[in-house]
């Protein structure tokens, strides 16, 4: 489920009074600068405009204080609610004096079924960051990106390690012989325009690339481009670096808005999805009550009482929907974790039988060869295939032209866009995957008895250019093949010489990536009885199946 709603959850060392007071002010900023009427804020509910309202409730007690304002907007029947919902709370005892900061913005739909509108980053935020002097663990969360000068990387890298950070660390770089402030103002603020309160946010200067990039050996980030850096870094361990995404220079520099957009996508997700801190987790559910009018008669009363409390029911009514909605959603993802997790299972046992295969048979080779007398050449290192990778999706496809055996039909777009979402060994995996492909095609062209890929994959014969068999599926579950929009999402174009309709049901894949939302795939047919080609109609993320 991708994210609709908008959470900043940040920390300041001022004391709650100050905050409180602080958060107030900048509310009733915005509050104004909407048009609205923000007199008379009181505990409950208030109309600031005809269509608007808000609700205002606190707490003080043995277990901390509390503050919450919610604003309920709903401009029209038919255009739903926007629920804007700020709260200041005191921190627990092991938050050693820090106050908590929390800002929710959803939509609510006006009708059950309807998807919600994504939340953008409100204005009050870049206030509230000025002015609160807003933390996540050691780092500062400012409104604007912060330069890294060369002294600062130390500090920097020990942000980035600190196991009490929440919020993701993103940072930009500089090209080679542009301007640090001209770039920074220029591409850099625009492309972080919906990060605000949900990363920290950076931008590496030429002096400092070298030192911070030795510091971290296994995720850099140079040449323009920006790295995310998600909370639990471990700078030594490289495999790691999959789970940091780099967004390129060239993605950057193609559409700004876009890159921004996609930028913000998954810190937008991981703050949706993270635990809240204790202090927030104990703030009971919010219910306002109207406050009672000043005269009238008792029945008048009791019918303005009454449009109320039905008013609220029905907003009851409706946030518990959503709230069944998220969960479906999150019982969704908990299954595709789940079969993402038996995928990487089987994998795993399939690589560690090959590689014990692998050691006894150079344990094999090496004692024959000690035998014949060619003890230098039995100790002498295994020298790699000379495979050049290409470093983007974009490049990948201008070096399709290299596999005379593949064929690609599907939309450039789609795969070009995995370069802003590209983990470290993806390009590796799908080139791997062309070139095995490609080679198959040329073994099975023309022999009828060669079997499909997974045939091959398993055999003697794909020894030169192997791939993994368990990255391989050659068919749909029944659910996907059956239901007619899964199965319209693998409908895949071909050539009207392979099919009169120009598209074929495309279920063979390969598994390019996982353990995330992305997961990509790469879809193919094999013609290479008749054409001698292999087709790849889809090479992006994962296409829906039952478990989206």
């Amino acid at each position: 489920m991708e994210p609709r709603g908008y959470r900043m959850v940040v920390s300041t060392e001022l004391n709650y009074v100050t905050a409180c007071g602080t958060a107030e002010r900048r509310l009733i900023e915005w509050i104004r600068d909407k048009g609205y009427d923000p007199s008379g804020l009181d505990e409950g509910r208030t109309e600031i405009a005809p269509h608007a309202t808000l609700d205002r409730d606190f707490e003080s007690g043995l277990k901390g204080a509390y503050s919450r304002w919610r604003m309920r907007e709903t401009h029209s029947p038919a255009s739903g609610t926007w629920q804007s919902t700020l709260i200041v709370r005191s921190g627990l005892q092991e938050d050693e004096g820090r106050t908590w900061v929390q800002v929710d913005i959803e939509h609510q739909p006006a009708l059950a079924g309807e998807v919600p509108t994504r939340a953008n980053t409100p204005n009050i935020v870049r206030s509230l960051l000025d002015s609160l002097e807003a933390r996540d663990a050691q780092a500062d969360v400012a409104a604007s990106p912060v330069f890294i000068e060369a002294e600062d990387v130390d500090d920097s890298i020990e942000e980035l390690c600190d196991s009490n950070r929440r919020l993701p660390v993103v940072i930009a770089t500089v090209p080679y012989g542009k301007d640090p402030d001209d770039w920074s103002r220029s591409v850099v603020e625009p492309l972080f325009r919906c990060l605000h309160g949900l990363a920290v946010l950076y931008v590496l200067t030429p002096e400092a690339q070298a030192k911070f990039n030795a510091a971290l050996e296994y995720h850099p980030v140079f040449g323009g481009g920006v790295r995310t850096y998600l909370p639990g870094l471990d700078p030594a361990w490289k495999p790691d670096a999959q789970r940091h995404p780099v967004m390129s220079r060239r993605t950057i520099e193609a559409d700004l808005r876009r890159a921004a957009s996609i930028l913000a996508a998954l810190p937008q997700r991981l703050s949706s999805r993270q635990p809240l801190p204790p202090a927030l987790l104990g703030i009971p559910r919010q219910r306002t009550r109207p406050r009672s009018t000043a005269d009238g008669t008792d029945i008048a009363q009791l019918r303005s009482d009454n449009t109320a409390l039905t008013a609220l029911l029905d907003e009851a009514e409706r946030a518990e929907g959503i709230r069944v909605s998220e969960i479906n959603d999150l019982y969704a993802e908990l299954a595709k974790a789940d079969e993402a997790e038996s995928e990487l299972r089987g994998e795993n046992e399939e690589l560690y039988d090959k590689v014990q295969e692998s050691q006894r048979l150079i344990l094999h080779l090496r004692e024959q060869l000690r035998e014949a007398g060619r003890f230098a050449v039995a100790h002498t290192g295994a020298v790699a295939a000379d495979i050049t990778y290409p470093k983007t999706f974009s490049e990948l496809l201008d070096r399709l032209k290299e596999l005379p055996g593949i064929s690609f039909t599907g939309q450039r777009k789609i795969t070009r866009g995995l370069d802003s979402q590209s983990v470290d060994n993806w390009l590796r995996v799908a080139w791997d995957g062309l070139l095995a492909l490609d080679h198959f095609a040329a073994a099975s062209a023309g022999d009828k008895k060669c079997g499909d890929f997974l045939s091959w994959c398993k055999s003697d014969a794909s020894s030169a250019f192997p791939f993994p068999t368990a990255k391989v599926a050659m068919r749909e579950s029944d659910t996907v093949a059956r239901k007619p929009r899964l199965r319209a999402e693998r409908m895949l174009p071909v050539p009207k010489a392979v099919d009169p309709e120009g598209r074929v049901f495309m279920q063979a894949h390969l598994k390019i990536g996982g353990g995330n939302t992305v997961a990509p795939r790469l879809h193919f047919y094999d013609d290479c009885p008749r054409s001698g080609k292999v087709y790849v109609g889809y090479l992006g993320p994962h296409l829906r199946n039952t478990l989206t």
